[in-house]
């Protein structure tokens, strides 16, 4: 791991390779980790950076907002890097998105996997489902603290609220963790106990969108792009991708069978396969 300053803040990131630039951006559920088969596999072809976002991983805390689209285009500038493929998972997905909008020239093509969007607005049954399994892995009373930030976050609680979320969000509805490789659920539930005890113990950080997300702007992404959803994971989830399809001119779906939010970890083979193709293509 290394550390760069990018004038605002300082990221851990991972680099290796030469070639083309691929930048790897994490999901929320996760951090840089996720990528190690496709960081591993691409540094033979291309130059591959992977990162924290700010307030997560190695990177350093943050109080208040943050446009994580920014602090992506501002590591790509620190690291001299003026044009990469970008490839996000869930809310990185977003963010690789809104930095597509924000600074097309910086952006030779998109993947994304399982992805967020700003602007989107998540139905009532999502949120439902969301309460219901916060509320039921740790009590609302010590959760409203814990929320605050800079509390001493209970290690029963971190493992609690670790376990119900990789359920919730990463296996999907209806599977068992015995349905993942044993060695990807490991590192999901690590992963998890890591974010919600850095989470809960330090300053807290909230996303600052950008003033025209890209729910708007959909038609405007101009850069090949591929768009991956995992079969078995929540269908509202799944239903951001659909939209990014549609949305977004040419692009490409793949659908992966059996898998939830996070294939680079549960599929990590099949999902660096899926990404060499679709990079051959252009």
């Amino acid at each position: 791991m290394a550390m760069i300053d990018t004038g605002a803040t300082r990221l851990a990131y991972d680099e290796a390779g030469s070639g083309p630039a691929i930048v790897f951006v994490h999901a929320g559920v996760a951090d840089r980790r996720m990528w190690d088969h496709q960081f591993t596999a691409f540094a033979r072809t291309h130059r591959v950076v992977r990162y924290d976002w700010r307030g997560h991983g190695g990177s350093a805390d943050h109080e208040g907002p943050v446009a994580h689209h920014e602090d992506l285009l501002a590591l790509m500038d620190a690291l001299g890097i003026e044009r990469a493929v970008l490839v996000g998972a869930s809310f990185g997905g977003a963010y690789c998105a809104d930095a597509a909008l924000a600074a097309p020239e910086r952006v030779e093509a998109l993947a994304l996997v399982c992805p967020g969007m700003s602007g989107h607005e998540w139905p009532e049954a999502f949120t439902r489902e969301a309460r219901k399994m916060v509320l039921g892995a740790v009590p609302h009373e010590r959760l409203e603290v814990y929320r605050a930030g800079r509390a001493e976050a209970d290690p029963g609680d971190v493992a609690a609220m670790a376990e119900a979320q990789a359920r919730f969000m990463v296996l999907g509805p209806g599977r068992l963790p015995e349905d993942m490789p044993t060695e990807a659920w490991d590192l999901t539930l690590l992963m998890l106990r890591e974010l919600f005890a850095r989470q809960w113990s330090g300053p807290v950080l909230t996303t600052l969108w950008p003033e025209r997300p890209a729910k708007e702007r959909l038609g405007e992404i101009a850069v090949p792009t591929l768009v991956v959803k995992g079969a078995s994971e929540i269908a509202q989830v799944r239903e951001v991708a659909d939209l990014y399809a549609k949305g977004v001119p040419g692009a490409r779906l793949l659908e992966m069978p059996d898998t939830g939010h996070l294939p680079s970890v549960e599929r990590p083979g099949e999902l660096t396969a899926a990404l060499g193709e679709f990079l051959a293509a252009f």
